[in-house]
């Protein structure tokens, strides 16, 4: 069950554009012919990562669900008991022309979460809200791996980074009603107090990286 408390801790530890660094290892440029790519991550709540990653500009579809368990227990009640080894996800589908999976990560670590709590976020605890980035190729994996080492070598966070890179064995849609909760109900208490502030930090600090 969502708990409506406010979520003070990510505007504590989310860092600032100003010392927020870029991958220093990306995606090549050439990578932009081949169209279309997918990223997975989770980062606690599902509803707030894929409102911010749905206002990222090259991002063309993201669809709310769950991935690191099985498909027998890839539904919201079962995922809630925190058993399955289910983390709740977004995949994401973009166009590596305009944003490439660096920058992507950038958003995921600066505004769509807290990636220094392990196993939760804000109000939410469990394993199923865990941090963590569900890498599809070794591209993924090696950028990724890098950013984080990039970013805890610079300090940008008070605490050490607690994300989980592990390789997508899956990836499960979840229940309609949970698909673009946000935008359906941004009057709801907990995305008001926990979601919202998140939107509104990717605008104020990464204006260059959201739709116009």
């Amino acid at each position: 069950m969502r708990q409506l408390l406010i979520w003070a801790g990510l505007l504590a530890a989310t860092a600032t554009a100003a010392n927020f660094p870029d991958a220093a290892i990306d995606e090549h440029p050439q990578k932009a012919a081949k169209g279309s790519e997918t990223a997975v991550l989770a980062g606690g709540c599902f509803w707030g990562v894929d409102a911010v990653f749905k206002n990222v500009k090259g991002v063309s579809q993201v669809v709310s669900g769950y991935a690191g368990g099985e498909k027998s227990t890839a539904q919201y009640e079962t995922v809630s008991g925190g058993r399955t080894g289910h983390a709740e996800s977004v995949q994401i589908t973009f166009d590596p022309s305009q944003v490439t999976y660096g920058q992507l990560l950038k958003v995921y670590f600066a505004v769509a979460h807290d990636p220094t709590e392990l196993n939760r976020q804000g109000p939410d605890t469990g394993t199923q809200y865990r941090s963590a980035i569900f890498f599809a190729n070794e591209e993924q994996k090696r950028i990724a791996e890098a950013y984080i080492s990039q970013l805890d070598a610079a300090r940008v966070f008070p605490k050490k980074i607690a994300t989980q890179v592990a390789p997508l064995k899956a990836f499960y849609a979840a229940e309609e009603y949970h698909q673009n909760f946000l935008e359906r109900n941004p009057n709801y208490p907990y995305i008001v107090y926990n979601d919202l502030p998140k939107l509104n930090a990717l605008k104020q600090q990464f204006p260059q990286l959201c739709k116009r």
